[in-house]
Parts: structure tokens; C-alpha cells; sequence
């Protein structure tokens, strides 16, 4: 009998074709069916930082409205420490079924993977963004009881120091301690970055004057400038806030490259089905177009985005180069 060794193969590679195909079909199937159901349960919010911090006070907001959207409970979970970190690698490890979300923002996503050589997630890899939500500038505060009054005057007493100028963050990779080194850089001085390991730690050590100054954000700091407790300098705003029109911005004092800001955005796991991913980028843009989420959010001081899953992806590819070459600049490398 006359031998057809091909015909196996190609019966084997039909064959192979038709269970990818069904696979396809399944995965498809169970994506479309969490989309139908979803969500059926509460939501996890994890925060980064502390209650009353300013991404704590943009997940409320929104968190509560969005939970609204998909009738079921947001629940916020506070997991500070680190500079974010803590609650970006819960997320990356949780599974991506759409129930843990995260509210991230530039410090954790952007600066700690050049940053840091032992970082425990990838957010390039493990993380997939939903749509970035609001924007904060920063201001450049000093003590009440500083000498200095301007951004000219702090740099002139920066530079005439034997020792290094103390600059409090509210941790290592945080936007506030590379901000303080771009700051440093264009002004030609020294700075000595003291990393506090909570936001209200940072804050009573600028107002004790225990450090000369810091970057906070204008959500945080406008309230302790209008209380009496710190000094305002200047706004890495491109305009000048509403919140303080006293303040000028960098680029007013001839410094347009201390332009930076902190970013806040929802991510999920990876892997989370696309039509989860549609259903939580439409709830979360309709809840910041709610007109008192947006009015809140902007009397704290924020900008209100709520953006297209395509626009924040690029957002994020393009705040990943600039950050990491910044970070390189710099010469910092965390562990």
C-alpha cells in the first residue's frame, strides 16, 4: 500500500487550527459573558496613600459616583507606604477579572520603574490603564517663618549655603523629590532629599521648619498656605490656580522647565477582559462629568480629565520616557 506520510501532519494541523479557533471562541464567549454580568459583586478601589491625601480624595469622589454608575459598592482601600508602590503591586498580582482597581498616579507608574532595580511589579506589563481622571500641580512651599520670600530669593540663599538645602518628600520616587531635584538643577544648587515615610509626617516637618523647603501638591498645599501654616512660592502650573492667584508659576520666573504634575489614572490587572475594560472606561468618564464630581474635584484643586482608553495609554507610554529620563539625569537608583 502506497504511503501518505503527510496526510497526518496536515490532519494534525487542521486539527490544531480548529481547537485554537474554538479556544479563541470560548475566550471571547467568557469575556462577552463578565461584560453582561459585570460587575455582580462590589468593587475594590486601592489608594496608595492615606485617607484625606489628595488621591484619596480623588477615589471618593469618583469612587461613589462610579459605584452609582455600575450599582454596586466601590469600596476604598487605603494601602499607603512606599511612594505608592504597595497598593500598584496589589493590583498587578490580583486577578484580572475587573473587582481590583487602582487608582495610580505618576510616582508609582511612571518614575518607580527607572527608579528603583528591585521594583516587585511591572506596570508596563501587569498593569492596563482605564482612563486618567484628574491632574494636580505642584507648589514649591517653604516654612511661614522662612526668611525667604521668592523663588529668586530661595535660590540666592541655596547657593550661598556651605551644606546642602533639606528638601522633605513625601518619599523616594515621588514626583515631589524629582521635582526638587529638577528645581535644584536649573537653580545650580545642592539638595539633601529627606524621605518621610507618610504624607503627614512631610507635611508637620515643612511646617515645623524642620526642612527648607518642598514640593506639595496645589490639592494639599493650598489649604496649609491659606491657613497660615506654610509659604507659597510658586506653581509648576501652566497658569496660575485659581485656588492662589497670588502665586506665580515657574515659567512667569523664567523657569518653564519645572513644569511637572501628578497624574492620577485607574488601572486593573492586565489580562482584564476588553469589554470589562469599555464598561469601566464609560462608567468612570460619565462619573467625571458629573457636575458636582467635577466641581469638587476642581475647588481641591484639581483638573478633571476622564479620557478615552486610547489617549490615556499614550498618556502613559509618554509620561514612562520623560520620567525615565529624568530619573537618569539625576544619577538616583533605589533598591
Amino acid at each position: 500500500m502506497t504511503q501518505h506520510p503527510t496526510r497526518p501532519r496536515r490532519f494534525s494541523a487542521r486539527r490544531r487550527s480548529l481547537v485554537a479557533a474554538a479556544l479563541i471562541g470560548a475566550v471571547g464567549a467568557t469575556g462577552l459573558a463578565q461584560a453582561q454580568t459585570y460587575p455582580d459583586r462590589s468593587v475594590r478601589l486601592i489608594v496608595g496613600f492615606p485617607p484625606g491625601t489628595a488621591p484619596d480624595v480623588v477615589a471618593r469622589l469618583v469612587g461613589q459616583k462610579l459605584g452609582e454608575n455600575l450599582k454596586q459598592p466601590i469600596v476604598i482601600d487605603n494601602r499607603a507606604g512606599a511612594g505608592g508602590q504597595i497598593a500598584a503591586q496589589a493590583v498587578a498580582k490580583s486577578p484580572p477579572d475587573g473587582y481590583n482597581l487602582l487608582l495610580g498616579e505618576v510616582g508609582s507608574i511612571s518614575i518607580a520603574p527607572p527608579a528603583f532595580s528591585k521594583l516587585p511589579y511591572d506596570p508596563a506589563k501587569e498593569l492596563a490603564i482605564v482612563s486618567e481622571v484628574a491632574r494636580a500641580d505642584f507648589l514649591l512651599v517653604v516654612p511661614v517663618n522662612s526668611p525667604v520670600k521668592t523663588v529668586a530669593e530661595f535660590i540666592k540663599a541655596a547657593q550661598s549655603r556651605s551644606d546642602r538645602t533639606n528638601f522633605a518628600t513625601f518619599g523616594a520616587g515621588t514626583p515631589g523629590h524629582f521635582g526638587a531635584e529638577m528645581f535644584a538643577e536649573a537653580g545650580r544648587f545642592k539638595i539633601e532629599p529627606i524621605h518621610y515615610r507618610s504624607t503627614g509626617d512631610a507635611v508637620t516637618a515643612i511646617v515645623a521648619g524642620d526642612v527648607q523647603g518642598a514640593f506639595v501638591t496645589t490639592a494639599l498645599g493650598s489649604a496649609q498656605v491659606k491657613g497660615g501654616k506654610v509659604r507659597a512660592l510658586a506653581t509648576t502650573a501652566q497658569q496660575r490656580s485659581p485656588l492662589l492667584p497670588d502665586v506665580p508659576t515657574f515659567a512667569e520666573l523664567g523657569m518653564p522647565k519645572i513644569d511637572f504634575s501628578a497624574w492620577l489614572a485607574f488601572f486593573v490587572p492586565a489580562g482584564t477582559p476588553a469589554p470589562v475594560l469599555d464598561t469601566l472606561n464609560r462608567q468612570i468618564v460619565a462619573a467625571t462629568r458629573t457636575p458636582e464630581v467635577r466641581q469638587k474635584l476642581e475647588e481641591a484643586g484639581f483638573s478633571v480629565l476622564g479620557t478615552s482608553r486610547a489617549d490615556a495609554e499614550k498618556m502613559v507610554r509618554s509620561e514612562a520616557t520623560r520620567w525615565a529620563a529624568v530619573v537618569k539625569a539625576t544619577g538616583f537608583k533605589g533598591e
